[in-house]
């Protein structure tokens, strides 16, 4: 048999970039595998890049420490077991902790991987439901909940992003991210380094500000390297500096008129001099100001931040600071600079109105009482509500794609929670730190087998396009895929059975989806019969009628006929996708704000600008001698679950403590050293370099993979260590309960 090839979105980082996959015979003739990967030369978002991560997606696909078969604990031993017997098992140990607790009782957390999973994206919230818990917790309190904190108070909700217009802008400035190397994260955006490329090529500029020289910040113009964790602190001196000088752009470049709060800001923020934060971040007051002025006046311009601006104490200042700094020079929603993507699955737009608006704290935890930001609750939380007795208390807990042993602070404690829990139950395809603590294991099957579509990541990408990708290979009979799994699950705790076709769960969808769109005036479906819409629906697996559903109901859509656009069919018909143009001006008709315009000065930021003076005028963390930990990425990691693969192991993918020479000189450290930090110590090898700067010190996240009881064979090989160690998960920043992950101090000593 020749090999044949297929197209398939890679489902491995936020880029989603196009590949062509080789398939070819197993030796001996049992089935097909998949034996390469390249880029999709005509793939309508990432035109053939391809980067490390996408090429080896063999090895991961054929990795032969993927689970294939549910585990199930028995007298302390884990065992194969069937489908039917598993999914079973779960429903009927979770109805008896929800039966005798409550459904308060489960709690569920969401890995970083289920936001490129059909099942993440559109199922898990569906299970949160079936099991009627409020403890939800993610990845997200790990990552970006700052962000959507920022927009919920600035726009009316917390999806509501603006990225980067990178394709068109004059001045690119990169705070606190490395997107050459992390293929952009929260801006969804094929090929960054040629991106860039083309920015110097039109002439434009690029600034970094970050503590390391990282692989974005060589690129640059001009890189300023702050004190890690102050980046709220600058970018509040470059607000003021913006009002001080006079640069804040006449009528904010075309949307006063959609902007409540620019004098109260003026007020507040007038104090926050560069001259005042300068020793604080410890970037002279001139380099600040040059900053404000060299945005203000580039024809066009996007500020940008990620982890870096996200996991530190003042993470929801800083990301509200961001995007303040795009309002004020008049790059919101103009093109070159950020604008808000219309993703084709999203709504068809409406006609402006005000909306609900955005809060937090909603319902509280019940050991800290943090509280609950865009509907979850910290990650750092769960140990403690699993473990602390008494009423309310979490007794079960289910994961679907997360490591949070790994990848949440004070992994210890957690795992002593998960192996004192009455039930503990993991959808993950392997058998690692989190999910050795499991009760029942449920594995999806391979990335091969499983359909792709970008129902969360196309809300930010700085282009539109829509691509599915139906599976390349079979699934064995008998097994359900990862959607299957998730409705299977809910169908059960619903009442309906384990044993109900998944598909029920869509149907419910599509009725409760039509019925509201018919009813709302502003639909392109309103007053037409739900059951004649139902009926122009393909009979196709659930989750494709969803997507239709979706696609012909959004801006791009058909209308169900009523208009030429978008179907499913037209999608499964362009194997490498459909360009849908750049992005395009939204507002007012994306706000959601209570007074439907953009809220400038919202007064939970407001008030928590005190909180930054206090440690703006106390100096603390910026003793002399002293150290601050952050973190790194690296392009061929990806969090805690690439580590297994032969290929992207190895290079500069290494868990080392990197160092600025004065500061190994100052302690005497060369070869090995021991780190202290809040939470416990770790040894660690160092690497002395000046990419990083003075009084920092870095190691990279997600390694630790030394957990004998687990099943990751090249992992375990070179295990390296878990920086999350070093963390208590004490230190939040209040206004998104993200953990303080960066900016983190630390002792250091030789070995």
């Amino acid at each position: 048999m020749t090999p044949r090839t297929a197209p398939r979105i890679c489902p491995l980082c936020e880029a989603t970039c196009g590949l062509t996959l080789v398939v070819d015979r197993r030796p001996g003739g049992h089935g097909e595998h998949v034996t390469g990967a390249r880029g999709d030369a005509e793939d309508v978002f990432s035109h053939g890049y391809i980067c490390p991560k996408g090429a080896t997606f063999p090895q991961l696909d054929n990795d032969p420490d993927r689970l294939e078969m549910p585990l199930v604990r028995r007298d302390g031993v884990f065992v194969e077991t069937g489908w039917d017997e598993a999914l079973a098992l779960v429903v009927d140990r979770l109805r008896v902790v929800i039966d005798t607790h409550g459904g308060s009782a489960v709690g569920l957390y969401l890995g970083n991987p289920s936001a490129h999973t059909l099942a993440g994206t559109m199922y898990a919230p569906m299970l949160a439901r079936a099991l009627g818990t409020r403890n939800v917790f993610s990845a997200g309190t790990l990552d970006q909940m700052p962000k959507q904190a920022a927009v919920g108070y600035l726009f009316g909700h917390a999806g509501t992003f603006a990225v980067p217009d990178v394709d068109r802008t004059d001045h690119l400035v990169v705070i606190g991210a490395n997107p050459v190397v992390s293929n952009g994260s929260m801006t969804t955006a094929a090929d960054f380094p040629g991106k860039l490329d083309a920015l110097r090529h039109r002439g434009g500029r690029l600034t970094v500000i970050d503590p390391a020289r990282t692989r974005t910040a060589r690129l640059a113009d001009t890189h300023i390297a702050p004190r890690p964790g102050t980046d709220a602190a600058l970018l509040a001196a470059v607000v003021a500096c913006l009002f001080e000088e006079g640069l804040v752009a006449d009528d904010l470049g075309g949307i006063g008129e959609f902007v409540l709060g620019v004098d109260q800001l003026r007020r507040e923020i007038a104090d926050l001099t560069p001259e005042r934060v300068a020793a604080y971040c410890d970037v002279p007051a001139g380099e600040i100001r040059w900053l404000a002025r060299d945005v203000a006046g580039a024809p066009t311009a996007a500020v940008y931040g990620r982890m870096g601006t996200s996991t530190v104490e003042f993470g929801t200042l800083g990301s509200w600071l961001i995007d303040v700094v795009n309002i004020l020079t008049g790059n919101l929603d103009r093109p070159g600079g950020v604008m808000f993507p219309t993703a084709p699955t999203a709504p068809a737009p409406r006609p402006p109105r005000p909306g609900k608006g955005f809060r937090t704290g909603r319902w509280r935890s019940r050991v800290s009482g943090h509280p609950e930001v865009a509907g979850e609750l910290p990650a750092v939380a769960m140990a403690e509500e699993l473990e602390t007795p008494g009423e309310g208390r979490l007794h079960a807990l289910v994961t679907v794609a997360g490591n949070p042993v790994l990848s949440a602070p004070d992994g210890a404690r957690l795992a002593a929670a998960l192996d004192a829990a009455e039930l503990v139950v993991c959808i993950d395809p392997y058998l690692n730190e989190t999910t050795r603590h499991a009760d029942v294991i449920l594995p999806p099957p391979r990335p091969s087998q499983s359909p792709h579509f970008d129902a969360v990541l196309n809300n930010l990408a700085v282009r539109a396009t829509v691509r599915y990708s139906p599976p390349v290979l079979p699934l064995p009979d008998g097994r359900p895929d990862e959607i299957g799994i998730v409705a299977r699950l809910i169908l059960g705790l619903s009442g309906v059975g384990v044993d109900a076709d998944p598909g029920l769960v869509d149907e419910q969808v599509i009725a409760a989806a039509l019925a509201k769109e018919v009813r709302d005036p502003h639909s392109p479906v309103a007053g037409r019969d739900v059951d004649e819409l139902v009926g122009m629906l393909p009979d196709a697996p659930g989750h494709r009628r969803r997507l239709d559903m979706m696609l012909r109901l959004g801006a791009y859509g058909d209308a169900f006929g009523a208009r030429d656009g978008l179907t499913f069919a037209d999608v499964l018909a362009a194997p490498h996708g459909i360009d849908l143009g750049p992005m395009r001006p939204r507002l007012p008709g994306i706000l959601r704000t209570a007074s439907g315009k953009v809220e400038l000065a919202p007064d939970p930021l407001v008030g928590d600008l005190a909180r930054l003076r206090g440690a703006i005028d106390s100096g603390s963390g910026n003793e002399p001698g002293s150290l601050l930990l952050v973190g790194r990425r690296h392009l061929r990691s990806n969090n805690s679950w690439m580590h297994n693969l032969p290929a992207l192991r190895g290079g500069t993918n290494r868990c080392t403590l990197q160092m600025h020479p004065q500061d190994a000189a100052r302690l005497g450290v060369d070869g090995m050293a021991t780190v202290r930090g809040p939470g416990g110590a770790l040894t660690v090898p160092v690497e002395i370099t000046d990419d990083i700067r003075p009084g920092v010190v870095s190691l990279p996240h997600g390694w630790g993979h030394d957990d004998a009881a687990t099943r990751l064979a090249v992992a375990a090989d070179d295990p390296g260590v878990n920086v999350n160690a070093l963390n208590d998960g004490t230190r939040l920043d209040p206004l998104s309960g993200t953990a303080v992950l960066n900016g983190l101090p630390v002792e250091i000593a030789p070995a």
